[in-house]
């Protein structure tokens, strides 16, 4: 399990890859609507969890990251089927299941 400071340093790394995420959605035109919901949901469950990372409420931690592991799994599948997406999106949407992953397998 995480000290709170190595938490905090994951989490900030997380939301980090969220805001590029989003940021990559704003400059797309013809964005799919899966992945702009993906990503929109992403970063409220984000804001979400600021409150719960100065507590010690692991369990609700946990469901929390795992809903948003699927919904990046979701936004790293519909990068990858075909439909037109940057390279600069793809790239964000990779980093970002990658930090939500590792987050993930660090907390256990």
């Amino acid at each position: 399990m995480l000290q709170q400071n190595e938490m905090r340093v994951r989490f900030n790394s997380l939301q980090f890859a969220i805001g590029q995420a989003a940021q990559a959605c704003s400059a797309e035109r013809n964005l799919p609507g899966e992945l702009r919901s993906c990503i929109q949901k992403l970063d409220k469950q984000s804001d979400n969890m600021v409150g719960l990372m100065a507590g010690s409420d692991g369990e609700r931690i946990q469901r929390i990251l795992g809903d948003m592991e699927i919904l990046g799994k979701r936004a790293k599948t519909v990068c990858s089927s075909g439909l037109p997406v940057s390279g600069q999106l793809k790239s964000a949407v990779n980093q970002l299941h990658g930090e939500l992953c590792y987050f993930r397998e660090c907390l256990n």
